[in-house]
């Protein structure tokens, strides 16, 4: 059985129990934040190393940043007004994610819309507190950086759209391949004569 059956047959209560999930999956994704974050400064002392990166495997390494801006490094704060801006933004924007979360039925989407959510949540509480984001990890091969250093925040909000572009798409085509009752297909030539 498909999940899009399932889902679409969910009652009050499992659409509720849904919700609690992805209220659970947020608090993680903003607890593993906050700690990754604060033991990348605390114990490791990353932002002291800066231009020593710490390197885990051949294409990865833990490399400090401080992100002023937003995705990709646009809409820099170089100001405390553009700085509390930024707040307000992302927050904004977090709240639609809440409103969305409320309206969805799908559990799928309510997740991804989750994992979305504790990424901003992630980030937010760093503007707040220390006016930048702390970023750390980079992956790289040999001396390209396909990606600008990013933390797990960043990576929850990436995974988190990807997750619901798929299952839009996926939506989509199972749409388009069900039969629909109120029209059912012409019989083929040669059959029933």
């Amino acid at each position: 059985m498909s999940e899009t059956m399932i889902d679409s047959t969910l009652t009050p209560a499992r659409i509720a129990h849904s919700r609690w999930i992805g209220a659970f999956v947020t608090m993680a994704i903003v607890a593993a934040d906050q700690l990754i974050k604060l033991f990348v400064t605390g114990p490791l002392a990353l932002q002291a190393r800066i231009g020593d990166p710490i390197e885990l495997v051949s294409f990865f390494r833990l490399q400090y940043a401080e992100n002023y801006g937003v995705s990709l490094g646009m809409l820099q704060a170089d100001s405390e007004a553009m700085r509390w801006g930024l707040v307000a933004l992302t927050a904004a924007i977090s709240l639609g994610v809440v409103i969305w979360i409320f309206k969805e039925k799908l559990r799928g989407d309510i997740i991804a819309l989750a994992i979305i959510l504790g990424g901003a949540i992630g980030n937010i509480i760093d503007r707040v507190r220390l006016g930048y984001v702390v970023d750390y990890a980079d992956f790289h091969v040999g001396g390209y950086s396909p990606f600008m250093i990013f933390n797990l925040a960043d990576a929850a909000i990436t995974i988190g759209v990807l997750l619901l572009v798929a299952r839009a798409l996926l939506h989509d085509r199972a749409k388009s391949k069900t039969i629909d009752p109120s029209h059912p297909p012409a019989a083929s030539a040669g059959q029933g004569d």
